[in-house]
């Protein structure tokens, strides 16, 4: 049954065009995973799985969008009788097109595995430990907001995700003919740093929540550490790392070889279309979290507990908003 149904997506899914051969059925996959879950979180009111979901679709979704080609030899294998092909280890990085991945792929899928799992445990062991959590407090109790949210995060999911697919759409070949460049060590080295400045700055606002609760210090709200440089280090670090993704990804998306693997022609309309998949992700980050959910939430809830205190409108008028100061 389930061997069936996988083979109708494929068929169903199998446009001439690679990049939506891949994106397709990706984005299907986390709209799907993410009603799977809204379903019970609504009957229940609860937003305990909310975060823990969003990781495990960046998961499941990338993992798709690296082995649907495998899978789809597969399907094709079973439909005329022949030995399904073995599904390719991510151990055995293939620089030319006899099988395998390329090291691109890997890359960029492990960046975000690495991000997802870190994040999603992070955000779920917090939910756990405060019980609830804040962002829902209203809109859990209405079905079509809480609705919404998973809606929200599916398309989060996917439009953060759209310049993995589309490298891991490129044919291995396209992707061998292009050498390591600067964008490949740019993209990789912000992807690091943002990676390495959310971490820290959670760990230290984590530790700074424990100090509090243990009695250790007084202090109302965090302005230490890296929240001496920025009033959200987390949220810099986090739409960093989704501008190195991005930007290890168009400056290959852009190239000629790429471009003509992925069916596009290779002139200012395919190149400015292969920036724009790219450079979605970081910026629906920066709008989300700066415009919508992040920022604006947050400075509300603080604004409100500590707006009347001198201190706090001292640390909010020295320490920039969003980029760190370097002094």
């Amino acid at each position: 049954m389930t061997s069936s149904l996988l083979q109708n997506l494929l068929h169903i899914t199998n446009f001439r065009n690679p990049f939506l051969r891949a994106a397709v059925p990706s984005v299907a996959a986390a709209f799907a995973l993410q009603t799977a879950v809204a379903v019970p979180s609504i009957l229940t009111q609860s937003e305990r799985f909310y975060d823990a979901s969003g990781a495990a679709t960046f998961l499941a979704v990338s993992a798709l969008s690296l082995y649907l080609p495998s899978l789809r030899a597969r399907a094709a294998a079973t439909l005329v009788g022949l030995p399904k092909p073995a599904l390719p280890s991510i151990l055995s990085v293939v620089g030319g097109a006899g099988g395998g991945f390329h090291w691109r792929q890997i890359a960029l899928t492990a960046a975000v595995v690495f991000w997802s799992v870190r994040l999603g445990t992070y955000l779920f062991q917090r939910v756990l430990q405060q019980g609830h959590d804040s962002r829902f407090s209203e809109i859990r109790v209405s079905p079509g907001k809480f609705a919404g949210a998973f809606v929200g995060q599916a398309t989060w999911v996917s439009l953060c995700l759209a310049p993995v697919l589309a490298i891991n759409a490129a044919p291995i070949a396209s992707l061998a003919a292009v050498p390591f460049g600067v964008t490949d060590l740019l993209g990789l080295a912000l992807f690091a740093g943002g990676f390495a400045f959310e971490i820290t700055a959670d760990r230290q606002k984590g530790r700074w929540l424990q100090g509090r609760k243990e009695k250790l210090h007084d202090e109302l709200f965090l302005t230490g550490g890296l929240f001496a440089r920025s009033q959200y280090p987390n949220y810099f670090g986090e739409c960093t790392l989704w501008t190195g993704i991005a930007t290890a990804a168009a400056g290959v998306l852009v190239t000629r070889p790429v471009q003509a693997g992925l069916g596009l022609s290779g002139g200012l309309p395919g190149k400015i279309l292969a920036l724009a998949v790219s450079y979605i992700s970081p910026a629906f980050v920066s709008l989300l979290l700066l415009k919508v959910t992040g920022v604006p939430l947050s400075e509300k809830k603080y604004d409100a507990k500590y707006g009347d205190r001198k201190d706090y409108q001292e640390w909010k008028r020295n320490t920039p908003k969003f980029f760190p100061k370097l002094w």
